[in-house]
């Protein structure tokens, strides 16, 4: 008989499943941050384009990238191409069309200031005369009515006046080349070499960006030369535009893999109030949205348009029960985790919070110091009996 018990058992250990291994990870509580998690660039806050005012020759630039400039460096000169005789003609006949307009607005400013004097004694008179008694208050009503219309027209007046003082500025603009006939604003650079403008920095900063430096013509409007203050950065995360609803001004952010050592702190200034659709790299269209940040100290070695990655953060608490969330899968519509508990797994509805690329809030089912199964596979059941590490 002693003999077939341990016959038995010996046949039961056999044929027994063996345990399976798994990893586990315990339910802590401690603090707990969800971020929006994108990559990022640098971009200098207030840059500052020179461009050519007008079509003509510029000169070689003297600056190169990176150059620390003063407020009044020369950044280049410029020598305005000449006006043909029959833009020119034109240019002065309509210069002296927008005076002539100037001079009959001016005229119409006098009359109608005269005429809002005139009503204004008008209505004085007509309120005496009503306060004595002789006069009806219609009549005097109308009076005022008067004095209202006239200074409302001495009012339209005066803004039409002012318009037509802007058009003879932008006529006389017409003829600042060389060969016009104001030439009052134009600087004669260097002697005998004919009139040119010289183009100066309007801030100290640093040279960022210099299209050609080559000697060439360029067209009114075309940029010369980028300035900028590289000490007062911005960081540009582009993020998309479910995720921008949850970012707040002042957020914090943490810069992680600039290039440098350690995590680099700044602050949320300005969610865009506007996105733009961008295609992904699996051409699938996206709304996008920027999202502005100022850093709190700004490193030396981080320069203009540089790559980093900004985790903007969007909630935080202390003392959260939380799990890594590849503890948990779905059933249904519930999460549910698997408990070690006596060397065996078992079954656990959850009710979950906040989550992170890492964790999971645990908000029911759940206590501090219990052991989850991490990546439950399918040999993991309730009940099967489990090992670990």
């Amino acid at each position: 008989m002693l003999a077939l018990v341990v016959a038995l058992g010996l046949l039961v250990v056999y044929l027994r499943p063996a345990a399976v291994r798994v990893d586990v990870a315990r339910a802590t509580r401690g603090p707990m941050q969800v971020t929006v998690d994108e990559e990022g660039m640098t971009r200098v806050r207030d840059r500052f384009v020179i461009t050519a005012p007008v079509a003509g020759r510029v000169e070689r630039i003297p600056l190169h990238q990176g150059d620390l400039v003063q407020t009044g460096t020369l950044a280049a000169r410029l020598y305005p191409a000449p006006l043909d005789p029959r833009t020119r003609a034109e240019a002065s006949a309509h210069l002296e069309s927008t005076q002539a307009a100037k001079r009959a607005a001016d005229a119409r400013v006098e009359q109608a200031r005269a005429a809002a004097e005139q009503a204004r004694r008008s209505a004085q008179r007509a309120r005496r005369l009503s306060a004595a008694g002789t006069l009806s208050a219609e009549e005097r009503e109308l009076a005022e009515l008067a004095e209202a219309t006239a200074d409302k027209e001495l009012e339209a007046a005066t803004f039409a006046a002012r318009a037509a003082d802007y058009d003879v500025q932008a006529a006389r603009a017409a003829l600042l080349a060389p060969g016009g006939e104001e030439t009052a604003l134009v600087a004669t650079c260097v002697p005998g070499a004919g009139s040119c403008m010289e183009l100066r920095s309007p801030i100290t900063g640093r040279v960022l960006r210099v299209p050609h430096e080559s000697e060439r013509v360029v067209a009114a409007g075309e940029p010369l030369v980028e300035l900028g203050d590289p000490t007062q950065m911005e960081i540009v995360v582009d993020v998309l535009s479910t995720d921008a609803v949850k970012v707040r001004a002042g957020a914090p952010v943490l810069v992680e893999d600039w290039g440098g050592e350690g995590t680099l702190h700044a602050r949320v200034r300005l969610v865009e109030p506007s996105g733009v659709t961008k295609v992904s790299a699996l051409g699938v269209e996206e709304q996008r949205v920027d999202v502005i940040a100022d850093f709190t100290e700004v490193p030396t070695p981080l320069g203009d348009g540089f790559r980093l990655e900004a985790r903007i953060v969007v909630w935080d608490a202390d003392g959260i029960l939380n799990v890594p969330s590849s503890a948990l899968f779905r059933r249904g519509a519930l999460w549910n985790v698997f408990v070690v508990d006596g060397g065996r797994a078992r079954h656990r509805d959850v009710e979950t919070g906040q989550r992170n690329s890492r964790e999971v809030e645990i908000l029911r089912g759940l206590k501090e110091g219990e052991l989850v199964i991490l990546h439950p596979s399918d040999e993991i059941g309730d009940g099967v009996r489990v090992t670990f590490q």
